[in-house]
């Protein structure tokens, strides 16, 4: 029998992607879907990202490090990035195993990554208002 892969469809809501990552992807999946973010982020205008990781069973350290990356390069294009969904089981494994997500917003769910976003978006509007006052 033959694998068949699909690509991880990468949602447009408002300004924002949504990409939620599914179970059992391979290393080259992992680096299609970002090479097809960064590229739907170049192309188009988004001023967020949500990382939903709620499939996942587990987060080997390439999926992490891969998760840390697509979030480190969406924001030097100037996109917020929130990850959502982690399971109690794989928030542990991830301090058991040293990895850390700097930089990287957390969220509980979909719900709450939306939230983050809005309230990002309204900090950095309220920046703006104040050095223009200046």
């Amino acid at each position: 029998m033959i694998a068949v892969e699909y690509a991880t469809p990468i949602i447009r809501l408002y300004d924002n992607f949504i990409v939620a990552l599914q179970g059992g992807m391979s290393d080259a999946s992992v680096d299609r879907l970002r090479a097809d973010v960064t590229e739907r982020i170049g192309n188009q205008t988004a001023r967020g990202l949500i990382l939903d990781v709620s499939a996942l069973a587990y987060m080997d350290s390439f999926v992490t490090r891969a998760v840390r990356d697509l979030a480190v390069i969406a924001r030097l294009m100037g996109v917020t990035t929130v990850v959502c969904g982690l399971s109690p089981e794989i928030a542990i494994t991830l301090i058991d195993m040293g990895l850390e997500l700097p930089g990287v917003m957390t969220a509980l769910n979909m719900e709450r990554a939306l939230e983050a976003l809005f309230r990002a978006r309204e900090q950095d509007a309220n920046e703006l208002r104040s050095s223009d006052a200046i």
